[in-house]
């Protein structure tokens, strides 16, 4: 056989490509209920307890790890290290990607801003929180450590005050929650969407939150408003205070407020300096649309707008025209921008691992109930320490009683093991303290040392029975808890940086919207056309472009301050306002009204209406001859509706719509060649938009209206032949003979 050969036989056999397994490509019906138990609800539950809502120290699990790695690593003292390294470290603790446990970092940071008091260190380039764009250096590039007041965190934390758990592959232990001697969660904003559920706490004052806390220690019954002024934002601005409005949201943890920027008007420039936005916006989403109003003409005040932010803060920098009114400006721009924003409440807060709203006294109530028992467990924990201490002592004080029988009895025992339970039976103490004193150095075996030892007995069983007083105690517990809040209030306390203002005086202070009166001329075509031209570009404009076959149908002098309404054919009304269309000119098509309004399918704009105060009445004429008056006050609306419906009768075929500011005179014809003239006076005005009108010009079968025009006066010759006291009336033939009256009917 040939080597070849015996290669071939020694290859392993290939397997079946078309190997058979069982269950392979059936379908198994299950019900969406038991997919939705055994698939879904772990995975929501988890986002709920362990990702995206706080606990009662003011932490997410995400917080929580980052933070205690840290303190593990020795970050509180010394300098700054590299975040890498730190994020590397914290995937110990944290199974997530670095990229997320950066994130973590950055928000909890200093150079970052999102917190009154941050808890990190930064060094580099953190980006900031009231900047889409400025995004933040790599973690190889930026340096961090712990702020000092995480001291407060981790205060005690060695000392058995709070629960320890494995993390994830049980190599290392990790807090359940920290030992954090001020309430934080009031203190740092926090903000988490879980599934079918979010939270969104607003920052306060550390000082405020302090008293309020200790307010609230002594007194149950407080209200919580006395002492927690308002809400209090890192960026500052200013808070639009109502004393109702933040009561409801501290009783029911549920709410919103406003908050607007600061600004200054530097004279001498002409310019307006932002230093302060609210905390939901950023300066790219402000300035996006202070220039999307300056194109549509709605701010006119504005040359330029540029964001200034460097070093020293935020800066945006808005430059006026000549003569501009720079706080009309600002009102304008607090109405219509981000610049004046709402911050939505929603106080939901892991309670043993239950989702609650809480409001602020509740969430103050478990706070204290949390510190309390880590209070308590420090104690008991150093009292175990103090008794297992003096039980030592206990037993070196009995040596001091024969020093020299001590010595001996060590020396004659041959064998090591024998010396414990020698020392035991000679001075009658027990194996702990035998072995305390068996490890007790040569040197030590003198009497000074012996008695300087043993001095600290007395003060030991002072401490031992004053920390047997505090646990039976819980007023001594509560003076503990509120010593530490004062020590805390004193060291890290600092002003408020948000001003809060009356939001009641700033209403009475508002003024009229500034309006742009600047005159234009409309163009509206049988098409749907429209067009906005300022008489400048007007005078400057040649012959109006027009699409095939479209023609201009009306033409009105008007301004920017006007409001239109379009009437469609399916008896709907569209209702705009001249300023937020673009001006435009001659050789353009304009806009297309269905389109720039969002008219329904199939649906055309038949015609236009201006108004400033919703004077004057509708005309809608019908092809049955019947005629309806509607005032235009019928269309008002006190919201801004954008759309009406019933604008006028869907039962009766509508021929032509007209408007009026007065009562006038109204010439029809008929296809059988009679006219009426009809004064608009003479019809009722109904302010139901949909009303059929009245019988005007009467038709007999084949018949219908075939013009409807307004009528000036002296175009008909013996025009009275063509009036009617009574309606509905057939109307009279012309005096033109048969040859006109052949037309019509044809």
């Amino acid at each position: 056989m040939t080597p070849r050969k015996k290669k071939q036989e020694n290859k392993p056999a290939k397997p079946e490509i078309n190997a058979y397994i069982a269950g392979a490509g059936l379908t198994v019906e299950q019900p969406i209920t038991e997919t939705l138990e055994t698939n879904y609800m772990p995975y929501a539950m988890s986002v709920i307890v362990s990702r995206a809502i706080p606990e009662i120290d003011g932490f997410k699990p995400s917080h929580r790890k980052l933070l205690y790695m840290m303190y593990t690593m020795g970050l509180l003292n010394g300098g700054t290290i590299k975040s890498a390294n730190i994020v590397g470290r914290t995937m110990q603790l944290n199974p997530h990607g670095d990229a997320a446990i950066y994130e973590t970092m950055v928000r909890l940071s200093e150079g970052y801003q999102a917190l009154l008091h941050p808890y990190v260190r930064s060094k580099g380039s953190f980006g900031k929180a009231y900047s889409r764009d400025m995004a933040y250096a790599a973690s190889r590039y930026t340096e961090a450590k712990l702020a000092p007041i995480a001291a407060e965190l981790f205060s005690d934390i060695d000392k058995d005050t709070v629960d320890f758990v494995d993390n994830y592959d049980a190599t290392m232990k990790e807090p359940t929650l920290f030992p954090v001697t001020f309430p934080s969660v009031l203190v740092n904003a926090n903000t988490g969407i879980a599934v079918g559920m979010a939270s969104s706490i607003c920052p306060f004052n550390l000082k405020e939150v302090c008293d309020t806390t200790i307010a609230y220690i002594k007194d149950n019954d407080i209200n919580v408003a006395d002492t927690l002024i308002a809400p209090d934002f890192p960026i500052g601005g200013r808070l639009l205070y109502n004393r109702e409005d933040m009561e409801k949201i501290y009783e029911s943890g549920r709410g919103s407020f406003k908050v607007r920027g600061v600004y200054n008007y530097d004279k001498s420039a002409n310019c307006i300096d932002i230093t302060e936005i609210p905390p939901t916006t950023t300066t790219e989403a402000i300035i996006e649309k202070v220039i999307e109003l300056v194109k549509l003409k709605k701010v006119t005040e504005i040359n330029d707008i540029r964001d200034e932010t460097d070093l020293k803060g935020l800066k945006i920098t808005i430059d006026l025209k000549r003569g501009a009114d720079p706080e009309k400006l600002m009102k304008k721009l607090f109405k219509s921008t981000p610049l004046e924003d709402s911050f939505s409440c929603n106080f939901n807060i892991l309670i043993a691992g239950s989702p609650q709203v809480l409001g602020v006294k509740e969430i103050i109530s478990e706070w204290v109930a949390f510190r309390e028992e880590c209070v308590r467990r420090r104690v008991y924990f150093k009292l175990s320490k103090a008794k297992d201490k003096l039980h030592l002592l206990k037993g070196l004080e009995k040596i001091l009683l024969d020093i020299d029988k001590a010595i001996k009895i060590v020396r004659e025992t041959e064998e090591e093991a024998q010396v414990v339970p020698n020392l035991m039976i000679g001075f009658g103490i027990d194996k702990i303290q035998a072995e305390y004193v068996a490890e007790i150095k040569l040197r030590h075996l003198n009497k000074e040392y012996i008695l300087k030892r043993t001095a600290d007995i007395e003060q030991l069983e002072k401490e031992i029975a004053d920390m047997e007083g505090i646990l039976k105690s819980r007023s001594r517990l509560l003076k503990i808890i509120v010593s530490e809040l004062e020590q805390v209030k004193d060291k890290y306390g600092q002003d408020r940086k948000t001003i809060v203002i009356n939001a009641a005086d700033e209403e009475d202070e508002k003024e009229e919207e500034v309006i742009d009166e600047s005159p234009v001329t409309l163009f509206f075509t049988r098409d749907g056309y429209f067009k906005k031209i300022t008489p400048q570009s007007l005078r400057m404009s040649g012959e109006q472009k027009l699409k095939d076959g479209d023609e201009i149908t009306q033409m009105l002098e008007s301004t920017n301050a006007h409001e239109l309404l379009f009437f469609s054919n399916k008896a709907q009304v569209y209702k705009s306002k001249t300023n937020e269309f673009s001006d435009s000119k001659a050789s353009v098509l304009g806009e297309y009204i269905p389109a720039k309004l969002e008219f329904e399918e199939a649906e055309n704009a038949l015609f236009m209406v201006h108004t400033r105060d919703y004077a004057g009445f509708m005309i809608f004429v019908y092809d049955n001859g019947r005629i309806s008056k509607v005032p235009l006050k019928s269309y008002e609306t006190k919201t801004n509706r954008k759309k009406l419906i019933k604008a006028y009768c869907e039962k009766h075929t509508l021929h032509t719509v007209m408007f009026f500011t007065e009562d006038t005179d109204i010439l029809l014809k008929s296809t059988n060649g009679r006219m009426l003239l009809v004064n608009t006076a003479s019809i009722p005005l109904k302010t139901t938009k949909d009303n059929g009108g009245i019988a005007v010009m009467t038709q007999k079968k084949g018949q219908r209206i075939f013009t409807a025009e307004s009528y000036q006066k002296g175009t008909l010759e013996s025009e009275h032949r063509y009036r009617t006291r009574n309606l509905p009336a057939a109307g009279s033939k012309p005096l033109t003979g048969v040859a006109e009256q052949q037309k019509l009917e044809l």
